[in-house]
């Protein structure tokens, strides 16, 4: 189990705020953590790597403590069971594949580096540098790199978040693959719906600095209205009027919809606002988040 009791204040785009925030993660779960930029989920990463420190509070992974602002508890980053994967790889240059992986164990193991290239299908490329990698490989190595480490909790900052749409799909598949395989604990930072939907056992929403909502994808995404013949969640892109109505151009996916708002809607609803979408039948029914 882990327990996170956190306060540090941050500086966002719109001035300075505080980090506020207590979460419980059960072990072998895959929870994201999603939000807009600068909400404070990076930093919650950093915080449990030991890379940056809380202001006050507590962190207890697996019954022992890694920080304790009372205790004067705070282990250093290398004590600290952590895999942590980044969107830019952050993969050693001037070495392979393998000697990636065998830097970053804590005790040499090389048959634990041979099963690691075998499960992410990276044995056929063991000899090769990054610089030889595609964009997917990369990642694939850093996932590798993160795991050899044998964590408690992996951490995944965005890591698919530069890759292509095929690649980023068959890398999804592989992090839940790999994620139930090895039983890990895993925490992501993403902000794409689809993938968080896909991948997420529970989703924290942040905004702020503070979860605002905390429950499983459905729950979180769609859980404001039931019955639906079909529902989204999206961003509100342009508004116009026409005679007397309003239409609002809304993203899904790649493509886009037009909504008509009623005065009401206009009211309430401004370009840029995050809106869950559902249509019971014909008559479409826009609240915003």
């Amino acid at each position: 189990m882990i327990t996170l009791s956190l306060t540090k204040p941050l500086m966002g785009s719109d001035g300075p705020f505080e980090l506020k925030l207590e979460l419980t993660i059960r072990p072998g779960d895959l929870l994201t953590l999603y939000g807009k930029s600068g909400s404070g989920k990076t930093t919650l990463l950093r915080m449990l790597a030991g890379l940056e420190r809380p202001a006050t509070g507590r962190i207890e992974v697996n019954g022992r403590v890694w920080f304790d602002s009372t205790a004067r508890i705070n282990l250093p980053p290398q004590k600290r069971r952590v895999g942590l994967v980044f969107q830019d790889y952050s993969l050693f240059p001037a070495m392979t594949v393998r000697e990636n992986l065998r830097f970053a164990q804590t005790r040499r193991d090389n048959t634990k580096v041979d099963e690691l290239l075998e499960l992410t299908g990276l044995s056929e490329l063991h000899n090769r540098y990054p610089s030889a990698l595609s964009g997917g490989q990369q990642q694939r190595v850093a996932l590798a790199r993160a795991i050899v480490r044998e964590p408690e909790i992996l951490l995944l900052d965005e890591p698919l978040s530069a890759l292509d749409g095929t690649t980023r799909t068959r890398l999804q598949d592989e992090i839940l693959r790999i994620h139930a395989k090895l039983g890990l604990t895993t925490i992501l930072v993403s902000h794409d719906k689809q993938e968080v939907f896909k991948l997420s056992d529970s989703v924290a929403v942040m905004e702020h600095g503070k979860i605002v909502r905390h429950g499983t994808a459905l729950e979180v995404f769609l859980g404001l209205v039931t019955s639906n013949k079909f529902s989204f969640v999206s961003t509100i892109l342009s508004i116009r009027q026409v005679d007397v109505i309003w239409l609002a151009v809304i993203g899904v996916g790649n493509e886009l919809v037009e909504v008509v708002f009623s005065e009401k809607d206009m009211q309430e609803l401004k370009v840029g606002d995050e809106v869950l979408v559902a249509s019971k039948a014909f008559n479409p029914i826009v609240r915003k988040l």
